[in-house]
């Protein structure tokens, strides 16, 4: 599976695959950085579009693969993000003819304790 362009601004790389969804890394740098020391809450939030969306496409080989438009995308900050990898992977809650219900959560050291989860609903638009 390619990562999109923006996957590629933040860093992001596929470092395994959990029950057919890619687990995605988000290595520290200077461009994902917020206030010193932490990550920005934007570039957790697309990394957790981008786990999202990748557990969706994993679904569906690449011609067949419908486009997507994010109806609601809710993010719940848990706790800030620190100078360290980030891992997150995406689910698909639950997969519709139209519509697709998707989870996804970003954790640093610890799984248990996550960062960040995002829930989101998007319209698949097929060709």
């Amino acid at each position: 599976m390619r990562l999109p362009p923006y996957a590629d601004l933040l860093g992001l790389t596929i470092a395994g695959d959990e029950d057919g969804a890619p687990l995605l890394l988000m290595p520290w740098s200077i461009g994902v950085m917020g206030r010193p020391g932490f990550l920005h809450g934007g570039a957790i939030g697309g990394l957790l579009e981008m786990a999202a969306f990748s557990a969706l496409y994993a679904r569906y080989g690449d011609a067949e693969r419908p486009r997507i438009k994010p109806i609601t995308v809710t993010v719940d900050y848990m706790r800030g993000g620190r100078e360290a990898e980030t891992f997150a992977i995406g689910t698909v809650a639950r997969l519709g003819t139209r519509v697709a219900n998707l989870e996804a959560v970003a954790w640093q050291d610890d799984r248990a304790k996550p960062i960040a989860v995002a829930r989101m609903n998007v319209l698949l638009v097929r060709n």
